[in-house]
């Protein structure tokens, strides 16, 4: 049963990432591999990683929780979506042992990151357009094709690439993830100019007969698409405590400055225009927290299904939430909003990224259309 008060435990967990990410203050852009040694070595990073390979024998309902919470301290790790909470689940669930062992604790540690690819130039946010192909030579595999919009790969030990089998062509889709070393031969990758304001930059990737070992395969061929959305709901979740984090630290500031900003002889604060819309933004966050925790209870209790449903309701609140809250915010600080100073212009740009990533809300809101309430399709 899913429990809306959080345990003693959880409670303790936001409390100790919350002084360790207000205790190293971070200015956006700038490295922050240090700080993700750190809180590897606190045990952060894998917190959701099996015990038995370093990690802390969690799941995603402590890992976001660990991530809201550094984005609440503004020190948010976009990492944490993709290392530990898609590849290291994904390994974790269908890896084989040599994987695991391989990849896990080091996962775990910190000491080693892994990206993610699986947008396409032509597919978007629809994953059964993949072209990316995997094909048998010998013992071995041949990967092709193209992804964009991947986070990291310049700083990642690997990628764990989503293609497919040649065979998927006939009508069929059959997905495969491929774990694909950074220095793998035809394994390109060319920066985007993005004008997010992130220390993770963004690449497309071009694989061009990129030859892997038959154990670059993560799982079973033939069970492609269960093994990819186990990776593609921790993302939603952990996309969502990104969105939460942000919003809660953007509204702070807000709330700290409407307390202190005296015009006419009071508080701006104390003004319902200012007031209201910033407590309905808390209200909207704290919604959307509560979605986020249920979808990660579900996925940590074994209900894909559910998990499926519930992560992206989280993610689509999170996204508004956030939006709202960082407009909010920006707007109560007037001109002081869009100084660096303050350090909230920034977040408008990051926030508008949580609708569109990793899918948008326009897609959350066809599966909830005709998933979730039945009604017929539109494409």
């Amino acid at each position: 049963m899913t429990t809306l008060i959080e345990s003693e435990e959880h409670k303790a967990l936001r409390e100790a990432v919350a002084a360790f990410a207000n205790n190293h203050p971070r200015t956006p852009g700038t490295d922050n591999r240090p700080f993700w040694q750190e809180a590897a070595k606190l045990g952060y990073i894998g917190v959701n990683l099996p015990e038995a390979y370093g990690g802390g024998g969690g799941g995603i309902a402590e890992l976001s929780l660990v991530l809201e919470e550094m984005g609440a301290a503004g020190n948010p790790l976009l990492m944490m979506i993709v290392s530990p909470a898609i590849c290291g689940t994904v390994i974790s669930r269908f890896g084989t042992e040599a994987q695991k062992r391989e990849w896990l604790p080091a996962l775990a540690d910190g000491s080693r990151l892994m990206a993610f690819g699986i947008t396409e130039p032509d597919a978007g946010s629809n994953s059964h357009r993949i072209t990316t192909t995997a094909r048998r030579d010998g013992a071995d595999w041949l990967l092709t094709g193209r992804k964009v919009f991947v986070s990291g790969v310049d700083i990642a030990d690997a990628t764990l690439v989503v293609g497919r089998t040649e065979d998927a062509r006939t009508g069929k889709l059959k997905p495969c993830l491929f774990i694909v070393p950074r220095d793998a031969e035809g394994f390109q990758r060319r920066p985007i100019d993005m004008e997010l304001n992130a220390v993770e930059k963004q690449f497309e990737l071009v694989l061009d007969d990129v030859r892997l070992p038959a154990d670059a395969l993560v799982g079973d061929e033939d069970a492609g698409l269960l093994q990819l959305f186990a990776g593609l709901n921790p993302e939603r979740v952990m996309t969502a405590a990104f969105a939460i984090g942000m919003g809660r630290h953007a509204l702070a500031r807000a709330v700290e400055y409407a307390r202190e900003r005296t015009v006419w002889n009071a508080p701006i604060g104390s003004h319902q225009a200012i007031a209201h819309p910033l407590a309905q933004a808390h209200i909207d966050l704290e919604l959307a927290r509560l979605m986020t925790q249920k979808a990660a209870h579900l996925y940590d209790a074994g209900d894909d299904t559910g998990a499926g449903e519930a992560a992206n309701m989280a993610k689509y609140a999170a996204a508004e939430a956030c939006v709202k809250a960082v407009d909010q915010a920006v707007h109560t600080l007037g001109g002081n909003g869009l100084t660096r100073e303050y350090g909230l212009a920034s977040l408008i740009t990051a926030a508008r990224v949580s609708r569109i990533a990793p899918v948008s809300r326009e897609m959350i809101l066809n599966y909830v259309s005709h998933q979730t309430l039945g009604l017929p399709k539109s494409y």
